[in-house]
Formats: C-alpha cells, structure tokens, sequence
C-alpha cells in the first residue's frame, strides 16, 4: 500500500510538472503595432491572431497579446515600440513601414515580424530578401508594378497622365512612385504627383490633381487609405477614375484594385510569428511575399467616375461590388 502511494505522488508529481512546463510553454507574449487604423491593416492583424488561435496559442492557454496603433503619427510609433520592448516582449508584429521602422529602431534582440511592408530592403528593415542574420523578418505586401500597370490600361485605355497622391515621409510609397515614374516614361505615359503629409492633406491633394490627370492610382499609402473617401470625392465629381492596390478600397469607391488579401497576409505573417514562438530565429527567416493577387471591380463606381468597363474584365473579377 505504501509503494501504491508513493508512485502514485511521484506519477502526481510528474503530472503537475508536465503541466506546468506546458503552461509556461503557452505563456508568451505577442505584441502587435500598427502605424493607423483602417480596413488593409485591421485585416493583417486579425490574421495574424487567427494564425496564432489556429496553433494554439490563446489567450485562455496564456497567450499574452496586445494591440496598438500610433494613430498615423509615427512619434507615437515609436513610443509603442519602446513599451514593447520594456514590456519584454517574445514577438513584437510591426503592421506597416512607419511602425516596423520604430520597432527595428528600439531592438536588436527581440525576434521583430514585420508585415505589410512594401519593399523592406529600401526601408532598412532588412539589409536583403534573403535571412537577414538579425532579430527581423517578415512578410511584403510588395506588388509587381507592371500588373498594375495593365490594370490601369484596361480601365482606362487611352491613359496617358497617371496622378498619384502618397505620404512623402512613407518610405514604401517613394519606392512606389520611384519605380512608377521609370516605368510610366517606358510606356509613354507621365506620373503626375501630389503630396500628402498627413491624412487631412489627402482631399486637397487629390483636388491639386483635377484637369491634370486621366486617371488615379493609389497604392497602400497609409494616409490616402485612411483618408479614401475624400479621394474618392474627387474623383466622382471630376470624372477622373480611381485605382487602387488595395482591394478593400474598391467596397469605398475606387473601380478596381488588383492586390493581395491582407487577411491572408495576416494569416501568413502570423504563422511565422508561431515559427519564432517555438524556436526558430528570425535572422534564419527568409522575408517573404504573397503571390496570391486578387482583382475587386465596382461597376458603380466606374460608372460615377465616367468609365464603362468591359464585360469580360468585369467577369474575370475574383468578387464584383454591386
């Protein structure tokens, strides 16, 4: 009887150990900072908590999550990202350029996951595509310029001035309205440029535009995102057509937009976070893109901003706002 109940406290033991080891296994702590608010950026960070649910790691197993945003002010930014770091976190998740760049600033050793960011390289967030051999890695919303381009073309088939409104201080849109520029000039076609510094800008500078251009492009500049509908303002009462990279802007106005699901680069993003929660080094991990494009069309849109699209390109759409 006294052997029975010895192995039995040792089996208890053991129990409670596993446990505990379990426990503290779960007991991490995920911190996620995104530059501003609005639909792209929301939609990585909730697939980047999907991801993590997915494998296992919640909030009930011990899973220490928070969120904040800088409000488009990148001071803010950086004041989050020096929290973060005094908070010791395991994953800081940096959502956009402004916010990755305030997190890279303050640690060299917290494992960093960087997501919808447009070129990385260019940034600075890491020296090339390949491992970095730092604390950082992460997932690019980079899109391939010259789709794009052919979007625009068949919106708009006789366009030859392409207007464009980014952030000057956004270092994923000077990449863009760089590579823009050379390849607009090899087609025959002009970039016609308006800045906006801060959200409120975004109306005034589109409205700069007006009897300039023949059509709007935007790429996922986080003030003209944040601030679309006064994009779209303009480009409904001066007939010009809007463009987007970001297909949650083709539901708020815009007629088309050929990009990635940010909710799936969310989830993308989040699996490498669970890589580096159970070990990996992110310095071991090739930055990474998302190859899967999808096109958004709004026919209503189209017909407020004066175009008439193809039936066949409105059919070839991955979802059509009605």
């Amino acid at each position: 009887m006294k052997r029975n109940k010895t192995l039995k406290t040792l089996l208890g033991l053991a129990l409670s150990t596993s446990l505990l080891a379990t426990s503290a296994a779960w007991a991490q702590m995920v911190s996620v900072s995104s530059i501003v608010e609005h639909p792209a950026l929301d939609s990585v960070r909730d697939g980047v908590k999907q991801a993590l649910t997915d494998a296992g790691y919640t909030e009930a197993n011990g899973l220490k999550w928070q969120f904040q945003t800088a409000q488009g002010n990148t001071a803010i930014a950086a004041q989050i990202a020096r929290k973060y770091v005094g908070d010791k976190s395991d994953v800081i998740v940096a959502i956009s350029t402004p916010s990755a760049q305030a997190v890279v600033a303050a640690t060299k050793t917290i494992p960093v996951v960087y997501s919808g960011v447009t070129d990385p390289v260019a940034a600075q967030l890491v020296p090339s595509w390949e491992p970095s051999g730092t604390n950082v890695s992460g997932v690019s919303d980079m899109l391939v310029l010259e789709k794009q381009l052919e979007l625009i073309k068949q919106v708009v088939p006789e366009a030859k001035h392409v207007g464009m409104v980014y952030n000057p201080g956004e270092a994923n849109s000077v990449v863009v309205v760089e590579r823009l520029r050379e390849l607009l000039s090899a087609n025959d076609m002009s970039l016609v440029e308006a800045t906006a510094a801060r959200t409120v800008d975004v109306g005034a500078a589109a409205r700069s535009l007006v009897g300039k251009v023949d059509v709007i492009y935007t790429n996922t500049d986080n003030n003209v995102v944040s601030a679309f509908e006064a994009l779209v303002k303009v480009g409904n009462d001066a007939k010009i057509p809007i463009i987007a990279s970001d297909t949650d802007s083709v539901a708020r106005g815009a007629i088309a937009a050929l990009g990635v699901n940010y909710y799936d680069l969310g989830l993308q993003t989040g699996k490498m976070v669970v890589r580096i929660l159970k070990g990996e080094k992110p310095g071991d991990i090739a930055s990474e893109t998302s190859d899967r494009l999808e096109l958004f069309v709004n026919p209503a849109a189209a017909k407020k901003q004066g175009v008439t699209l193809d039936e066949a390109f409105v059919k070839s759409a991955t979802k059509i706002i009605e």
